[in-house]
């Protein structure tokens, strides 16, 4: 029963994607003999956590002494925005709390789960534990790893290139992505915090990075170049949407460059950055093994010459899981992959 309860959080929690950030997706559920008496979810960062949604959805508050409240990653134990969970917890004087997985942001970080132990709560934790942190990858990454959640994309030809030959603006990128792919593209950058090319993609494509054909915010600009400078009349100019440069100027280009920019944006709280190109900067990812999930878009024509795309192998990687995806025309297939050692 502990599972069926604990899969209604997941699915409670999933409904604040996209409004928690930097807080993580939580669903919680208040169960009395077998029966669901409340339910709720964190719907965005600074508003009341699930379980003080859970516990507020609860129409006769008699029967909390004698309920389990199930939640899909440990109650809090300090106070933020909002008071701490646990609190809400002994008030209310629930005596089972039933947990997927811990937190790992310090200031919680297994002290929720002690703090409700103290006061003679009967704690279960591990159930979903695996869907739990999937769920909140991003989240747990950031916290564990001290790095953003890092997802590569790119598309290519059927015979391996992501773009021709070009050296100036007088010619134009080659567009793989249909209306349908396209939309998925710009529905991942509702999703992340930034976004990052660079110096040659700025130069030669010209790129907005914004979201414009999905709902959603924009995420932090990202361009990654040693003297890049755009000009006045660029996209990335345009003062739109926030924007960074890591040049010369504020980063040191004699040691690897990758770990100063991941430090920077943990230490700006950005907890998930999308690499959308070139090729030399996706590869520099890849062979540092910086990555968690790449999005690769494979379209049925031929270039015959061009850049040559990025290239995932097992012999230098591992591969975690592979899936593909067709549209309804069947013209284009999306892979995905997980880095199993990030």
């Amino acid at each position: 029963m502990d599972e069926i309860f604990m899969r209604r959080c997941l699915e409670l929690a999933e409904a604040g994607k996209g409004n928690t950030s930097p807080n993580p997706m939580v669903g919680s559920v208040v169960v009395h003999e077998g029966q669901i008496i409340g339910e709720g979810y964190h719907r965005r960062a600074g508003e009341p956590h699930a379980e003080v949604n859970a516990i507020a959805a609860v129409q006769n508050p008699n029967l909390l002494s004698s309920s389990t409240l199930y939640v899909n990653l440990e109650p809090c134990a300090h106070y933020g925005k909002t008071p701490p969970c646990t609190d809400l917890i002994i008030e209310k004087n629930i005596r089972r709390v039933v947990v997927a997985c811990l937190d790992p942001f310090p200031a919680v970080s297994g002290q929720g789960i002690c703090r409700l132990q103290r006061a003679d709560v009967e704690i279960v934790t591990g159930i979903l534990e695996r869907e739990a942190r999937s769920l909140n990858k991003v989240f747990i990454t950031f916290h564990e790893q001290h790095r953003p959640y890092i997802f590569l994309k790119w598309a290519q030809s059927i015979d391996g290139f992501i773009d021709r030959l070009r050296i100036d603006t007088s010619s134009a990128p080659v567009r793989f992505s249909s209306t349908a792919s396209r939309r998925i593209v710009h529905k991942l950058r509702s999703e992340v915090a930034a976004i990052m090319i660079g110096r040659q993609t700025a130069e030669l494509d010209n790129p907005s990075l914004t979201v414009r054909y999905w709902a959603g915010l924009s995420p932090v600009r990202l361009v990654l170049g040693r003297r890049f400078v755009p000009p006045p009349q660029a996209h990335l100019s345009d003062r739109t949407v926030e924007t960074l440069f890591f040049s010369e100027e504020n980063m040191d280009y004699n040691r690897p460059l990758l770990p100063q920019v991941l430090a920077e944006l943990y230490a700006r709280k950005l907890d998930s950055l999308l690499v959308e190109g070139g090729a030399t900067l996706l590869n520099s990812f890849l062979e540092a093994g910086l990555w968690d999930e790449a999005h690769v878009e494979v379209v049925p024509f031929f270039l015959g010459k061009g850049v040559i795309a990025p290239t995932i192998t097992t012999s230098s990687l591992p591969i975690l899981r592979q899936s593909e995806e067709k549209w309804t025309d069947g013209r284009r297939i999306l892979h995905y992959y997980a880095n199993s050692l990030a």
